[in-house]
């Protein structure tokens, strides 16, 4: 089951909160209470921040606010909470199989689960990620290593010395074993081993500004990451790197949907972001197209359907629809919109979430509404 794009909600969340309130300090990143602490239980924890769902088969996953992690096994009727070791807010999930699954979070938390989202346990926290970057950029000083190397061991020093302090925002596994973890200012861990042991990437995107990355997602053979001020990266396997890629766009993309391929089309890449922009590639980001969703505030999330339909959902609660594989959008007529972080479609309705909690609502009428955007 192909993951969701669920990241836009936490990053602009994530954004506030630090214009807010400043760098948390060494003393207190250094005994971050919310990494020993389990989640705790509540009755009211569907009613809590959702930032992002996902599919693990037949079943639901939600993540959120404090570690929590919802299931539902009857598209998003009912829901029990899962155990959790930490109570740090989870930011994004996804389940390579209907068993294995992985989620990230803030204070460069990482969890795995291998029984469908009902338990996790951590495999990374922001005080080992900060250690791994840093070994791996001095090796590579001492070995001769250029000036950009020197300068990037300079920046995973400062985070050494910052503490766990930086969030993971998304996460993509080609299967059990091997997969990517992203994040703010560039974090970038890559595993092949089911998370025993991880390797940076902090050195090997074309990201020389240390941009935060928001999402990643395959596209058949292809690997996408997006993130702040247009950045577009795609994975060079045979560099082991990530290149950059070009587009008209200059802000910030919060997702990535992989659109199947249609009897008339290609497979496409989508990138969505702030105020309603989308763009949609069938050459694997050599040529983007801009699409016109409707929608005017940031999209946060989205999910492409085997059949063709692909959902986008924003900030002020609108919701966007396509049938034709991403070329066009039609707005869903939805009483009561709030804010949304996160969709999951169901064979009868969609699952909504958000800084309110959980919603499922059935398919409304989609219905061609005149573009707001001025």
């Amino acid at each position: 089951m192909k993951p969701i794009a669920l990241t836009a909600g936490v990053a602009l969340s994530w954004m506030l909160s630090m214009a807010a309130t400043g760098v948390v300090s060494v003393a207190v990143a250094a005994d971050l209470d919310v990494l020993n602490r389990p989640a705790r239980m509540s009755a009211l924890a569907i009613s809590r921040p959702i930032t992002a769902l996902a599919h693990a088969g037949r079943r639901l996953v939600a993540v959120g606010q404090r570690g929590h992690v919802l299931l539902s096994d009857d598209d998003g009727r009912t829901w029990t909470q899962a155990a959790v070791p930490v109570s740090c807010d989870l930011t994004g999930m996804t389940f390579p199989d209907p068993q294995i699954g992985y989620a990230t979070g803030h204070d460069g938390v990482v969890l795995r689960s291998a029984d469908g989202g009902a338990t996790w346990v951590r495999l990374l926290d922001g005080r080992r990620v900060n250690e791994l970057v840093r070994q791996a950029l001095q090796r590579k000083v001492d070995a001769g290593g250029s000036d950009d190397d020197r300068r990037l061991l300079g920046e995973a020093v400062r985070n050494v010395e910052l503490g766990p302090d930086k969030p993971f925002l998304d996460a993509w596994f080609a299967d059990a074993r091997e997969g990517f973890v992203v994040g703010a200012y560039n974090l970038i861990l890559h595993t092949t081993d089911g998370g025993q042991t991880w390797e940076s990437w902090f050195d090997r995107t074309d990201n020389p500004k240390l941009l935060n990355l928001y999402a990643i997602r395959a596209v058949g053979d292809a690997l996408f990451i997006v993130g702040e001020g247009g950045l577009l990266l795609e994975r060079d396997q045979g560099a082991a790197r990530f290149h950059a890629l070009q587009s008209d766009y200059k802000g910030s993309f919060f997702g990535v949907l992989d659109i199947p391929a249609s009897a008339s089309q290609h497979e496409g890449v989508l990138a969505f972001g702030m105020r309603g922009h989308a763009l949609l590639s069938r050459d694997n980001g050599a040529h983007w197209r801009t699409l016109d969703t409707g929608l005017t505030a940031s999209i946060t999330a989205g999910e492409a359907t085997p059949d063709g339909r692909v959902v986008l959902v924003d900030q002020s609660g609108s919701i966007a629809v396509s049938r034709d594989h991403g070329d066009t959008f039609a707005r869903m007529a939805l009483t009561a919109p709030v804010a949304l972080a996160a969709v999951a479609t169901t064979p009868g309705g969609i699952v909504l979430a958000g800084p309110r909690g959980l919603r499922t609502v059935d398919r409304p009428a989609e219905r061609a509404l005149p573009p707001t955007r001025p």
